[in-house]
């Protein structure tokens, strides 16, 4: 794969689910090309490096997270999203609005 995301969902500070979603197709103009070659080694590593990096950015405890990857001109461009996900029920009063006392 030469792109996709890589996500990882956090559940009480540990990994609950993860999986990655493969871009197997790319256009350019009207051609459309495969993308079957992979990461090499030295892409695969520095794909590491950047997703353990930005663990230590993480400050909650519930939550998902995703990298995403591509290669752009024999280049591997890397973000990483971070998404909380807290349960907020207990801020909900018996109207089901959003109670701050």
């Amino acid at each position: 794969m030469t792109s996709g995301t890589v996500f990882v969902q956090i559940r009480n500070n540990a990994v609950g689910k993860f999986g990655i979603r493969h871009f197997p197709l790319e256009s350019k103009g009207t051609e459309i090309q495969t993308m079957d070659k992979g990461l090499s080694e030295k892409e695969q590593h520095s794909f590491r490096e950047t997703a353990l990096e930005s663990l230590k950015l993480k400050r909650w405890t519930h939550g998902e997270i995703q990298f995403e990857f591509a290669m752009r001109q024999n280049k591997l461009c890397t973000s990483v999203t971070f998404e909380s996900n807290y349960n907020m029920s207990n801020l909900l009063g018996d109207t089901g609005r959003l109670r701050f006392d």
